[in-house]
């Protein structure tokens, strides 16, 4: 039988209802080969789409990942791992995903020497300074700024 998770949230947008849940122990610190082992961790996501149609009824789907963090359990309760956990995500919805989606970058030609990390480098400026202005649509400003210079 499993023990109730350590800390549980459950948000709700975008469609969708997401409960995550987690486990932790450091009763393998000894055990696992990995270096400056401070715990380890178990996340089920249980995802339910709330826009399921009405014969098939609603999608739900469940996620179960393992991981090892270097923070001991003084420095990281259960309910800081999983918001670090969750603040990965945040990182790589509003950098990496922009990027892909809005500069095409991964279709790039550009592979030779440092000029990929230079191009990227240039990328993460543009919609930083984008977002300094204000825009929370990077995809939209970046075309009002395209068509704006072939205007002017």
């Amino acid at each position: 039988m499993q023990p109730p998770p350590q800390h549980t949230t459950v948000d709700k947008g975008h469609g969708r209802i997401e409960t995550r849940e987690i486990w932790t122990s450091t009763e393998l610190n000894g055990y696992v080969d990995f270096p400056h082992v401070g715990q380890v961790f178990c996340i089920r996501r249980t995802t339910t789409d709330l826009m399921g149609n009405l014969v098939k009824g609603r999608k739900t789907t469940v996620e179960v990942t393992f991981g090892v963090a270097s923070l001991p359990e003084a420095k990281a309760t259960p309910q800081r791992l999983l918001a670090l956990n969750r603040g990965h995500w945040v990182i790589e919805n509003r950098l990496h995903y922009v990027r892909d989606v809005t500069y095409d970058e991964d279709r790039s030609q550009v592979r030779k020497g440092a000029r990929p990390r230079a191009m990227a480098s240039f990328r993460n400026l543009a919609i930083s300074l984008l977002r300094l202005a204000g825009a929370t649509n990077i995809a939209a400003a970046h075309t009002f700024f395209r068509t704006e210079k072939k205007q002017g």
